[in-house]
């Protein structure tokens, strides 16, 4: 299968743009006329790769709703990595959170996520330009030269059989070598926590599967809001109209046994009763809202830090839980890592390598879509930020959810 171009430099900047959009519209055709009245996909590999013209005004209609809030030029400020969701929205004058009423008393949240740069997938790790010993031997040598000069003080003073006395000269040099010492025992610290940096970073890339490398800087341009929690079953039948075969029952638990048709059809009923925009996350909306400017294996941290966060197989008794028990991460989302998998819109493909480094949809072409996340009978492995799986449109299983993305209509900055 060709791989899609990409054009480089400023003169590039434009067709780069028209083949963006070309692509939209295309992978837009193909998903939403795809699904008939049930809501089935029929995707036929090796489908020819120009849409048929009677499908022209329809694909042109629905990028217009659904897909062109993620192209169009944004004033939103990105996020400087450290502020929080409340003054990033004073930034942009938007509403921290948003409520959809989806009737019948039953309310689903979302959370501002800011536009911001951050690195998708799992980098390779870079060595420290030096070693500890640098700072060692600073420090041992400012360390035998203070105490040489300390030493001949003394020893002069012996010699004359009188008390100690310390020059202004010698007070110098001696606050000379205590500096040098504190600037050796400061480079040795820094030193060591870097390598230590680079320990980590290198266990998490060697654990990263193909698909997840390499890693690139991805800047998305627009604010947008996600469900602060996974869809629950009472917010699914309440939109759906149906009671669907649920593997775990309660209405504050994840609905699971969703196909990325089904989330579909839910995002485009609740767009219709809400008359907002609501769609599933891009895949890389979804990493950079879990990361929320972290760059460990988890928005905990790494290893042993994933229990506070998530229910995954060492903790959830091989069942899924209500969701919003863990920590939420600094976007005020729960329960990114474990429980139940989560949809993207995207389709899955090991095409990192030539991923757009702007506001991403994904490849155009292919017969699975993402899941992002893990679930509760996952191996910590599994539920990494930068874990990529792929399934079918009409797959469901037990470990199926998804959680929604509403379009921010507008954003600006003060």
């Amino acid at each position: 299968m060709a791989r899609p171009r990409h054009f480089s430099g400023n003169s590039g900047r434009e067709k780069n743009d028209e083949l963006r959009q070309s692509q939209i519209l295309y992978a837009v055709n193909k998903r939403y006329s795809s699904i008939g009245a049930g809501g089935k996909a029929d995707i036929i590999p090796g489908m020819d790769a120009k849409p048929k013209p009677r499908f022209q005004i329809q694909s042109a209609v629905i990028a217009l709703f659904f897909v062109a809030p993620l192209v169009l030029g944004s004033d939103a400020p990105l996020w400087d990595g450290h502020e929080s969701v409340e003054h990033y929205a004073q930034r942009v004058n938007l509403p921290p959170t948003k409520t959809l009423d989806l009737g019948n008393g039953v309310k689903l949240e979302t959370v501002l996520i800011p536009a911001g740069k951050f690195i998708m997938g799992t980098p390779e790790p870079t060595a420290p330009g030096e070693t500890v010993l640098v700072g060692q031997a600073i420090l041992v040598v400012s360390g035998v030269l203070a105490l040489g000069l300390l030493f001949v003080v003394l020893w002069r003073s012996f010699a004359k059989r009188q008390r100690p006395n310390f020059s202004l000269r010698w007070l110098v040099f001696f606050t000379f070598a205590l500096s040098v010492g504190l600037y050796g025992g400061v480079r040795w610290h820094k030193t060591s926590q870097a390598w230590q940096e680079y320990e980590a970073v290198k266990a998490r890339y060697q654990l990263a599967e193909p698909d997840e490398k390499p890693a690139h800087e991805v800047t998305l341009t627009r604010p947008f809001y996600m469900g602060k929690f996974d869809v629950t079953q009472e917010q699914h039948q309440q939109v759906r109209g149906t009671n669907p075969l649920y593997f775990f029952t309660g209405k504050d638990y994840p609905a699971d046994r969703v196909s990325w048709d089904d989330a579909q059809i839910f995002c485009r009923k609740l767009t219709a009763q809400t008359k907002q925009t609501v769609r599933l996350p891009t895949e890389a909306e979804w990493e950079f809202s879990c990361r929320a400017g972290t760059s460990t294996m988890y928005y905990s941290g790494d290893t042993g830090d994933l229990d506070r966060v998530a229910w995954y197989a060492a903790n959830s008794k091989n069942t899924a839980h209500p969701v919003g028990q863990k920590e939420a991460n600094a976007f005020g989302l729960y329960d990114m890592h474990g429980n139940v998998f989560q949809w993207c819109e995207d389709r899955w493909q090991d095409y990192y390598e030539d991923s757009p480094r702007t506001d991403p949809l994904g490849p155009v072409d292919g017969n699975e879509h993402v899941l992002r996340g893990g679930h509760w009978d996952d191996s910590p492995y599994d539920c990494r930020s930068a874990r990529r799986v792929g399934f079918g449109p009409g797959d469901r299983f037990y470990s199926f959810g998804f959680r929604i993305v509403v379009v921010c209509a507008s954003s600006k900055a003060p």
